[in-house]
């Protein structure tokens, strides 16, 4: 049961993520959230260093497509701004979305990662369809109640992950 909620990876930021080890996996695709992953939570800010790294990944061959929650308003400006497609109103951890993206990026399941800031989004969607796995830290503590009051539970399943040596 634990294994559905276990990232392949846990890493700092989206920077983090090594872009050699991930084609050295056989992918070709990264799904990457949009709040607390690439921007802070409600925010329009585009950190250069995240810009920077999505520029990368698109240079080493990466489809990159963001599968976010939020509606598509503010998050079309950023989609475009990062010069990548979106999914919007993706009710993660449901795996239409997911689904979608693997579509828009021409790509099956086990060629593409997903990374984002929670458990019970984005890495429990991810492993429903066998996608691999990288959690990255939230860009910053301030965000929606319902995630605050979810990121308890998270913290509790990541001490017990770790304490089991999975993280």
């Amino acid at each position: 049961m634990w294994k559905i909620l276990c990232p392949n990876q846990y890493v700092e930021s989206v920077q983090q993520v090594d872009l050699d080890e991930l084609k050295e996996h056989g992918l070709d695709g990264i799904i990457v959230d949009l709040d607390n992953t690439l921007v802070p939570w409600n925010e329009s800010t585009i950190l250069p260093e995240v810009k920077d790294w999505i520029v990368k990944a698109k240079s080493y061959g990466f489809g990159v497509c963001i599968v976010s929650n939020n509606n598509p308003g503010r998050g079309e400006v950023l989609s475009e701004a990062f010069e990548i497609p979106a999914v919007w109103k993706a009710v993660k951890p449901r795996r239409g979305a997911f689904r979608r993206a693997l579509n828009i990026l021409n790509l099956q399941a086990c060629q593409v990662a997903v990374i984002g800031d929670q458990v019970f989004t984005d890495i429990l969607g991810g492993n429903r369809l066998g996608l691999y796995t990288i959690l990255v830290r939230p860009l910053q503590e301030r965000e929606f109640f319902g995630t605050r009051l979810m990121r308890q539970l998270e913290k509790l399943i990541l001490f017990y992950l770790k304490r089991r040596g999975n993280l």
